[in-house]
């Protein structure tokens, strides 16, 4: 049995300028989501909102999107993919700009919720453009820098948000995003051509029954499957990262944001290179060792005792390494399963899973972590780590299905066609 050499296939022009586009695209709708939490104790205090209120105003956004991706996906497959995007991305837009307009907890509530529902299509939209546009052994490079997104938002974006807010208000944080998302649009709409080639493939007249089609198909169900415990054992840790911190680990509320700081800066570093290896070997090896690197530092972090500072930093550094190891050979693999005519619609609903996997996480983690009173040290939060280790197991043998599948296919294709000298786009 041959070995089989994986070739680099280079970008074009034109697709650097997609990844580009798709990158900011990504930050504005990332910190659109982030920055609500650092600025949550001056809307607190400006609208008269309790900590119930605000919790409800942070969960409605991603309850809205989850909605909204199950909602889209059935018409996901029937229009030009730049036009959807034009049209999600415009009431996000509308939606940011009515969240800086708010006067009150209502008003608040409801621009969140409609933000939500725009900007939850937008990543699923983004990723049925990054699969047309780009071949499989490209996608790893795309998904290192368009996910740099969630760590330029953590390291530029909050900070930017931050200082704009105590400088002028917090309004001024959300339309800071508005002036760059429009910027955004116009260069969406002037220079982004038409992505329409799956409309010649569509079968399903109705978009009730592409939606069920696309529900039923059972290779489509795996990659659902995985991409909700890879979200699980991803967002388990994240609601109690910063009590964890203060109250186990002994470090101040000032030390934070050198955390995030230094995490966000290595993940930035990080993301394209894994972006690239996962292009270069294959991604399940790739896949496994970030696996296997995640649950180790997970099971270190979460029984840390009192440490100074630097150690935290290295050990969250390390962390993220093994995080980004995973989500971006493990997003480029699924993105493989789809057909063309079905992509819009696998990528809505593979999102809006996500959304969800991700509060459900968030709940089962509330569930697991208990403190007895505001300044306790957390309790049980080494079993959340054993917890998160054992559905990151669990995840390796979903992706692992996941792998067989595309190779499967892959070795189908090249079989039916030519023996040698072929070029397998999925």
């Amino acid at each position: 049995m041959s070995k089989q050499k994986i070739a680099v296939v280079p970008f074009t022009g034109y697709q650097k300028f997609v990844v580009v586009i798709l990158a900011l695209l990504q930050f504005t709708v990332i910190l659109d989501f982030m920055v609500l939490s650092p600025l949550g104790d001056i809307l607190m205090k400006s609208l008269d909102i309790s900590t119930s209120g605000f919790g409800l105003v942070v969960s409605s956004y991603a309850f809205s999107a989850g909605i909204s991706g199950i909602l889209a996906a059935g018409f996901a497959d029937k229009f030009d993919r730049k036009k959807l995007l034009v049209f999600f991305y415009t009431g996000f837009i509308g939606g940011t700009f009515f969240c800086a307009m708010a006067d009150s907890f209502w008003v608040l509530l409801i621009a969140r919720i409609v933000t939500g529902l725009f900007g939850g299509v937008i990543g699923a939209i983004s990723m049925a453009i990054i699969t047309d546009l780009f071949s499989l052994n490209q996608r790893g490079r795309v998904m290192g820098v368009v996910q740099m997104g969630f760590a330029a938002s953590q390291v530029l974006g909050i900070p930017i948000g931050l200082y704009f807010a105590n400088l002028w208000g917090w309004h001024s944080s959300f339309l800071m995003i508005v002036v760059l998302a429009i910027i955004i649009i116009i260069l969406i709409i002037a220079r982004l051509k038409p992505i329409d080639q799956h409309l010649a493939l569509q079968s399903d007249k109705s978009a009730l029954l592409h939606l069920w089609h696309t529900l039923t198909n059972k290779q489509y169900q795996t990659g659902f499957l995985a991409t909700a415990f890879l979200s699980v054992g991803g967002f388990m840790l994240m609601p109690f990262g910063s009590a964890y911190m203060i109250n186990n680990i002994h470090l101040t509320q000032e030390q934070l944001p050198t955390v995030f700081l230094l995490t966000g800066l290595s993940s930035i570093i990080v993301m394209p290179l894994v972006g690239r290896l996962s292009d270069r070997i294959d991604k399940l090896v790739l896949f496994a060792s970030g696996s296997i690197l995640s649950i180790i530092m997970i099971l270190i972090y979460t029984n840390l005792p009192p440490v100074p500072l630097w150690q935290v930093c290295v050990v969250n550094m390390i962390l993220f390494m093994g995080i980004m190891s995973r989500m971006i050979p493990a997003t480029t693999l699924t993105s493989a399963i789809p057909e063309m005519r079905d992509r819009g619609a696998f990528m809505s609903i593979n999102g809006s899973l996500q959304q969800m996997a991700g509060g459900i996480a968030a709940v089962s983690a509330g569930m697991i972590v208990r403190q007895r009173t505001p300044a306790s040290p957390l309790e049980h939060y080494d079993i959340l780590g054993i917890v998160v280790a054992i559905v990151i197991l669990v995840c390796i043998f979903l992706v692992y299905r996941v792998s067989q599948l595309i190779k499967k296919r892959t070795s189908n294709i090249v079989s039916s066609v030519s023996p040698t000298n072929v070029s397998v786009d999925i």
